[in-house]
């Protein structure tokens, strides 16, 4: 999915209890625990960690960032990484949004979202991206309500779009099927 630039990004607060901080040393083990409770597509590892964000501190405190509880307790993550080097000049990332599933459910990725791209936007990118799996419904509505909208790259997009219509007709109303 992509928005396809970053001005008049929808700002919501944080609710009461929660902050969002950068990233801190230490963090990767409370980033692995929170998508491994949160992601029951894929494996979670610590190695995982390392090959998406490598170990460059300055970039992971600027571009990850940890959502935390009243006791200071990360409970969920999000990131404003870097473009792949295949896509076109601008694009950011919005990468690996969590919230652990005990917390789910509260608004808390929205204020979460809105922090990521207001930082995609100061570090200067122009656009932003986002992969997901339309297994993910809760996580389209909500990049949908934030200006996401599909990107298509073949006929399995395709397919994958007009399947999730079929399931979800209000999530996805495009007259014909066809995304934007």
């Amino acid at each position: 999915m992509i928005r396809r630039d970053l001005a008049a990004i929808p700002q919501h607060a944080v609710p009461a209890g929660y902050a969002i901080r950068p990233f801190v040393p230490g963090d990767e083990r409370a980033w692995v625990e929170i998508q491994s409770a949160a992601d029951a597509h894929n494996v979670i590892t610590d190695r995982l960690f390392r090959d998406q964000f490598g170990d460059d501190s300055g970039e992971l405190r600027r571009r990850l960032f940890m959502l935390v509880d009243a006791s200071g307790a990360a409970i969920g993550t999000a990131a404003a990484w870097f473009d792949d080097p295949g896509r076109r000049p601008g694009f950011g990332r919005v990468h690996w949004v969590a919230i652990h599933p005990d917390h789910q459910g509260r608004g808390l990725a929205k204020p979460l979202l809105s922090h990521v791209c207001v930082t995609l936007r100061d570090l200067g990118h122009e656009r932003a991206f986002l992969t997901t799996s339309t297994a993910r419904v809760p996580a389209i509505g909500l990049y949908l309500r934030f200006g996401f909208v599909p990107e298509i790259g073949g006929p399995e997009d395709v397919a994958a779009w007009h399947a999730l219509r079929q399931t979800e007709p209000r999530l996805v109303p495009w007259l014909d099927g066809d995304p934007p």
